[in-house]
């Protein structure tokens, strides 16, 4: 009798259980990505773009990487202020092209935009970007479909491209980033894009300070940056008046440069630099530290790790950062 007590009263508790459980929550729900509670204390999503805190939640749209003229054909830039993150990168002629990262934001008017290179693809990758351009050479299409990055481009139908009357064809593509996001759907990223210093986490300390710097892609290009009020802003930039990009960082990184097998319209070779691999590092704060190193990033989608001379690894302060992805051969920076 005393046993069969024990099993009713078991299986009365088993019941009680499932039933709370079924009227809070679905058995085997995950959490909520964004924000949950644990002893009292509620996580905060963290930007995987700046590193920064967002208490409403990460965004829902993918994050678009969209390619921007950056020479005084395609001037105004419109829209570059609004970006998480923007990358530098060489194009033929030693000149350079941006490609700016929007996830936080989706402007609708951001321009002038331009064709996409393989290159591309080592940009977009670690947070599952997705590219807006122009256009593109058969060749830079493959390689961003062998990295499994999708294209949103004019050549290919995609929405949002509008014309500048104000400006001749190659460089008067606008882009309305609105339109892509709205077929675009969905999307959650699963990794950060630099490795970001946590909170209350002391930075490694700087060999140097600056104020000012010269970033040189080539005999073609250098863009020249200075800093005030603790941010960097370029000195030589193309931006629309107040649209100037505020970088809170500055990390200069060398990498590999290869030819891209093909040749623009004016017969120039394309370069295609290999955002993976290892070069050397500079990293520009926003107190004005500058930090000497190395990074590395193992696959084209890998979040990239920086390392000093010593080998003791740094980190990135949280804020808006520019990358200036320079070639080794070429490519150098000078602070001062």
């Amino acid at each position: 009798m005393t046993s069969r007590t024990t099993l009713l009263s078991a299986l009365l508790v088993a019941g009680l259980a499932l039933t709370a459980c079924s009227s809070d929550e679905k058995p085997g729900a995950k959490p909520s990505p964004d924000a949950d509670e644990r002893g009292g204390a509620t996580l905060v999503a963290r930007s995987p773009l700046t590193g920064l805190d967002v208490p409403g939640g990460l965004p829902k749209n993918p994050p678009f990487v969209v390619k921007i003229e950056n020479s005084s054909s395609g001037e105004p830039q419109y829209g570059v202020h609004h970006a998480d993150l923007v990358v530098e990168e060489m194009v033929e002629g030693g000149i350079t092209r941006l490609a700016a990262i929007y996830h936080a934001k989706v402007p609708s008017k951001i321009g002038h935009v331009r064709s996409l290179r393989g290159t591309d693809a080592g940009i977009a990758a670690p947070v599952e970007g997705q590219v807006v351009a122009s256009g593109g050479a058969q060749k830079a299409y493959a390689v961003l479909d062998r990295a499994d990055v999708k294209v949103w481009s004019e050549d290919n139908g995609a929405p949002g491209f509008t014309r500048d009357p104000a400006k001749r064809a190659p460089y008067d593509r606008l882009m309305d980033l609105r339109q892509v996001a709205a077929k675009a759907g969905e999307a959650e990223v699963t990794r950060d894009y630099l490795p970001w210093t946590a909170k209350g986490t002391k930075p490694v300390a700087a060999a140097k300070t600056a104020s000012r710097a010269s970033v040189r892609f080539s005999s073609s290009h250098t863009t020249e940056w200075a800093r005030k009020g603790g941010t960097w802003t370029r000195q030589n930039g193309h931006a629309a008046s107040g649209q100037e990009f505020r970088a809170t960082s500055l990390l200069v990184l060398s990498a590999d440069v290869k030819d891209a097998g093909y040749r623009d319209p004016g017969g120039n070779p394309v370069p295609e630099t290999v955002f993976k691999g290892q070069g050397r590092a500079t990293l520009l704060r926003a107190d004005g530290g500058v930090v000497e190193g190395t990074w590395s990033k193992r696959t084209l989608g890998s979040t990239i790790s920086l390392k000093t001379a010593d080998g003791k690894g740094f980190t990135v302060d949280p804020g808006r950062t520019w990358i200036e992805l320079v070639p080794k051969e070429t490519g150098s920076v000078t602070t001062r």
